[in-house]
């Protein structure tokens, strides 16, 4: 019988040592967890912020501008980001970045939806899948702000604004 209880022992003294291990083990994945976890939410706040921010109209700053224009408020400056503000009655699409201005003009000329790989093509741009995708955002933000359609299908046409079209920039 000894040698039953002496393998026995051997046997839990072992089992001891695995649980040991695992303990170990989920401690050094705990704190791994936490720095992830925290990680995703800095990257969730700062995607938030930078989503409202870019969404809210740019504000005139109302502190006096030392450029000789008499204190007079001058544009908020979008800290280089690409603003496309939305589309309002009479808007022209001047008020748009070039490469937004050039989206429309291909949608005008085509007269008919455009899937976004065809807008990479008539606009020069690289037809790849991860280009076509970038440019596919330009037009789903054109189609947020009014400036363009969004028809089923992948499909991106100009917005039928009760017969009025936006107005080319000069």
């Amino acid at each position: 019988m000894g040698s039953l209880i002496e393998e026995l022992a051997r046997r839990e003294a072992a089992a001891r040592a695995e649980t040991d291990r695992l303990r170990a083990r989920i401690e050094e994945l705990t704190v791994e967890l936490a720095r992830a976890e925290e990680q995703v939410t800095r990257l969730a706040i700062t995607r938030e912020e930078v989503t409202r921010v870019l969404e809210e109209p740019p504000a005139a700053d109302t502190a006096p501008q030392g450029d000789g224009s008499g204190g007079k408020p001058g544009p908020a400056s979008p800290i280089g980001a690409v603003t496309v503000p939305p589309w309002q009655e009479g808007a022209d699409a001047s008020v748009l970045p070039r490469a937004y201005q050039d989206l429309l003009e291909v949608a005008e000329d085509a007269g008919r939806p455009l899937r976004a790989a065809e807008f990479a093509a008539a606009t020069g741009q690289s037809t790849e899948k991860a280009k076509v995708e970038g440019l596919r955002s330009k037009l789903k933000l054109l189609a947020a702000r009014g400036w363009l359609a969004a028809v089923p299908g992948g499909l991106f046409t100009l917005k039928d604004h009760a017969g009025e079209t936006p107005k080319r920039g000069q």
